[in-house]
């Protein structure tokens, strides 16, 4: 195990990239001491965690064509575009069981982001039982408008990517010396301002931290992008993300362009393997 943190950017169903990436991590024996997972990153993170290679991608693939798995059926009769009882139980426990027992045995730090909506601070949720803790992964991918507030311990939670989409700062001041980012932005890209916030401040009236949030959130997540880019320069971080935007969007439907991200996260990282190394080791 490598004492260095893993970051994992959202992205909806762009995060088979990432999925690409931890399996190749996988075949080599690849671990990491902290893993920081937002979102589709947490959703990733769990299979990978469990060392079910393929998990992930099989996941996010064999069950595009389910009625209620991913539709407007299911938001309309749950308040969750991704159905709940189907994402984080009728897979996990029957369809393609969860390996809790392998996770248990991780021997690192897991964490799983999300933005409590009331103060609009990230909560870095620590999973120590991933059959406990589920809900704190649900709460992490709960996006702004298509899902329901989660509530833990009687707080209020939404997607982690509002208020902190890629945690290297955290990692940082965790003390990780050494970390690697997983992103699912191509090289170049840049976020704008969001086109829904009308809608965003209409449906969070109670909660104006998350309207003010997303209000911000291009300007913080380019500022991430500066420190990210300023860890690398130094050497503090290595950064794997896809060359180009592709075709794949956050909800995609069609499971070979899925299939073909998948892939280029794989070759993109074994491209990069000596070079991983390189960072990794003393």
């Amino acid at each position: 195990m490598y004492q260095a943190g893993l970051i994992l950017e959202g992205g909806g169903m762009k995060g088979v990239y990432t999925a690409g990436v931890l399996d190749f991590f996988l075949d080599k024996g690849i671990e990491f001491s902290s893993v920081y997972g937002v979102s589709a990153g947490a959703c990733h993170m769990c299979s990978y965690l469990s060392k079910q290679r393929g998990r992930a991608l099989d996941i996010s693939v064999d069950y595009l064509d389910t009625r209620r798995y991913c539709s407007l059926e299911s938001l309309l009769t749950t308040g969750d575009l991704f159905n709940v009882d189907i994402c984080y139980s009728l897979i996990p426990d029957y369809l393609y069981p969860y390996d809790y027992d392998a996770f248990l045995q991780y021997r690192g730090k897991a964490y799983s982001v999300a933005t409590d909506i009331v103060t609009g601070k990230p909560e870095y949720f620590r999973i120590r039982d991933m059959k406990k803790d589920i809900t704190k992964i649900r709460a992490s991918a709960s996006l702004p408008l298509v899902s329901r507030n989660v509530k833990i311990d009687g707080r209020y939670y939404l997607d982690g990517g509002i208020s902190d989409s890629i945690p290297l700062q955290q990692s940082v001041l965790s003390g990780n010396q050494k970390n690697v980012v997983i992103m699912t932005k191509e090289i170049g890209y840049v976020r704008k301002p969001s086109r829904h916030l009308g809608l965003v401040r209409a449906r969070y009236i109670n909660y104006p931290k998350v309207g003010q949030l997303m209000a911000e959130r291009h300007i913080n997540y380019n500022e991430q992008l500066a420190y990210i880019e300023e860890q690398r320069r130094e050497g503090r971080a290595f950064v794997i993300r896809p060359k180009t935007a592709g075709n794949v969007k956050r909800v995609e439907k069609d499971p070979e362009k899925l299939r073909i991200l998948y892939q280029q996260g794989y070759d993109d990282i074994a491209e990069r393997y000596d070079e991983l190394m390189r960072f990794l080791e003393p």
